[in-house]
């Protein structure tokens, strides 16, 4: 069970585990049947005894096995679980901005400059530096038209995130850039840039990625493509 992951799987143990800490399995020994747990979890008591298999074999709890039922105590692992729910969830909670947000555009040609501006070796290093990937040499294009995502792009602008710094050269000077982590498609991870020069209107928005999106997704003009945003770390 990965503590670095939350998939379902893990959900269930860590939804187990707060389930036993409210009997008091943190602080102490408990003694419970897996029907009284099943019936406290609203499952059924197959269900309750296969979570409790899984959390001793990921060394989240300590187990055993008596005729009355069963004795069990959360183990450090598990309590530092639960702790780092807590945590996410305080942060969640607290933050002024969302964890992430949603846009859907309709794919289109754009004028080419993508490539132009993502291959310039200013550029190029601090997205790899910065964003852990070198990008692919162009952008995929993404024109918002529903007033929900044109609404959540504008929002876009307050919350905070990676900064690209501008800079000069011998013929012109080229503005800093604004970056977002992406999913695309819920299957590719990239970067939303928003560059403070741009042709296009914030109507659009304009996608990098480690490879070729368009094949990569096999996608052509006029798809659809979501793109969920990651603000918070």
């Amino acid at each position: 069970m990965s503590s670095s992951t939350i998939n379902a799987q893990t959900w269930k143990g860590l939804f187990t585990l707060y389930k036993l800490a409210e009997l008091g399995a943190c602080s102490r020994t408990v003694k419970v049947s897996t029907e009284y747990l099943a019936q406290k979890m609203g499952v059924s008591q197959q269900t309750a005894s296969r979570h409790l298999i899984q959390l001793d074999e990921s060394g989240w709890i300590k187990r055993i096995i008596t005729p009355d039922g069963c004795l069990i105590r959360i183990l450090d692992s598990g309590i530092a679980e639960l702790k780092k729910l807590h945590s996410g969830l305080q942060i969640i909670m607290e933050a002024p901005y969302p964890p992430s947000v949603t846009l859907e555009g309709v794919l289109f040609t754009g004028l080419g400059e993508g490539a132009y501006y993502v291959t310039r070796d200013r550029y190029r290093g601090q997205f790899m530096e910065k964003l852990g990937f070198d990008p692919y040499p162009g952008t995929l294009n993404l024109k918002l038209t529903s007033e929900y995502d044109l609404k959540t792009r504008s929002e876009l602008e307050t919350y905070p995130g990676i900064e690209i710094e501008g800079f000069k050269d011998e013929s012109r000077t080229f503005g800093s850039v604004k970056c977002y982590p992406v999913i695309i498609n819920n299957k590719v991870k990239g970067a939303l840039i928003c560059a403070l020069r741009s042709h296009y209107n914030s109507s659009v928005v304009e996608i990098i990625a480690p490879s070729f999106l368009r094949r990569r997704l096999q996608l052509k003009d006029g798809n659809k493509v979501k793109v969920e945003i990651l603000i918070l770390p």
